[in-house]
């Protein structure tokens, strides 16, 4: 496996560049505290929350991530969003649609659906895959994350989002949310086909 991760950084490393190449300092703040965050959280999930919702959160979960990027993984995609942390502790809602684009050296990932909306790009960040884009309510037009102004937290209608992605198969990934600005601690967008 380490021989394909390898392979597929060096082809990556050898196309055009796509947009962000460099995180801003607080959504890499975010990224260092990942494993805190997702623990807390969890914590309190699995602390109060109903059984089923548990066991959404399971499934959203279970499965060894492969290497992160396959050409398999581009078009549709159903996304579920499962909130940990805060009040409620856990929140599981209905499917919405995504979809992912290669791009060359990564993808575009979209959240076409649903009030509460995000695109930007998966790319591979010291070795893991990382999404660095913009949530937005339906009907706004957001701007690209390396557009955003250094000092922008979010205004309640767009803010800036960073996830770890993870591929479990080509019908099976998510992305990890931690520290989000909107609504809870960490939050999982489970991707099933």
């Amino acid at each position: 496996m380490l021989r394909y991760a390898l392979t597929l950084t060096a082809m990556l490393g050898a196309l055009p560049a796509i947009a962000q190449d460099a995180l801003r300092p607080q959504e890499q703040l975010r990224l260092d505290r990942f494993e805190t965050v997702a623990g807390n959280a969890l914590l309190q999930a699995f602390q109060s929350a109903s059984a089923e919702d548990r066991g959404a959160l399971g499934r959203a979960l279970s499965g060894t991530p492969q290497v992160a990027f396959d050409e398999g993984l581009a078009g549709d995609w159903s996304c579920r969003t499962i909130k940990l942390g805060g009040m409620p502790a856990l929140v599981v809602y209905s499917p919405f649609k995504c979809r992912l684009t290669f791009q060359g050296n990564g993808y575009l990932f979209e959240k076409i659906s649903g009030s509460q909306r995000t695109t930007g790009f998966i790319t591979l960040r010291d070795g893991q895959a990382i999404y660095a884009g913009v949530g937005y309510v339906a009907g706004e037009t957001p701007p690209a994350y390396d557009a955003l102004l250094p000092e922008f937290a979010g205004d309640g209608t767009v803010q800036p989002d960073v996830a770890v992605f993870e591929r479990v198969s080509n019908q099976r990934a998510r992305l990890m949310f931690p520290a989000p600005v909107v609504e809870s601690d960490f939050d999982i967008l489970e991707l099933t086909r």
